[in-house]
């Protein structure tokens, strides 16, 4: 079988990418194997638990169901890309409000978080848990991440 290549144009984490990728990379391979960034997670590998979530154009995607070729043209932000030279303040909040355990889902929390704070500064609970409704914890039971996401909306600690 003879597989074709196609041209992929996009930014990742403000960086300009051209490669050839073929019919079926997922852009989570396209991350983890191409570009060694390893931040996106594979998890479930069917869209469910969010380890593997980016952002595309500002919006929360899961990579592992996205076809490289769906990328073409767009901007997309991963874990790595959060943060610049310090870190974020979502990353500062889950830590000091101990969002974290084992930490796989905490890449995919962080930019699922991202997605909802470029869109609303100061977001209720509801959307808070709406934001996060796409990944999943097995550890923290999910009070120090939400903790973190309400500190961050209204500005203050929460006890």
């Amino acid at each position: 079988m003879i597989e074709t290549g196609f041209r992929l144009a996009c930014t990742i984490n403000g960086i300009e990418v051209k490669r050839t990728v073929g019919p079926m990379t997922r852009v989570l391979d396209l991350l983890r194997s191409d570009l060694g960034l390893t931040g996106t997670k594979p998890g479930c590998e069917a869209g469910r638990c969010g380890a593997c979530m980016v952002l595309v154009d500002g919006e929360p995607m899961n990579a592992c169901l996205l076809m490289a070729y769906q990328i073409d043209g767009k901007s997309i932000v991963t874990s790595e890309g959060v943060a610049e030279e310090e870190l974020h303040p979502i990353q500062t909040a889950l830590l000091e409000e101990g969002g974290l355990q084992c930490g796989y889902c905490t890449p995919g929390m962080v930019v699922s978080l991202k997605g909802l704070f470029d869109r609303e500064a100061a977001p209720t609970r509801e959307e808070i848990l709406e934001a996060l409704s796409g990944n999943l914890c097995r550890c923290t039971g999910y009070e120090g991440i939400l903790r973190a996401a309400v500190r961050l909306a209204t500005g203050c600690k929460v006890e």
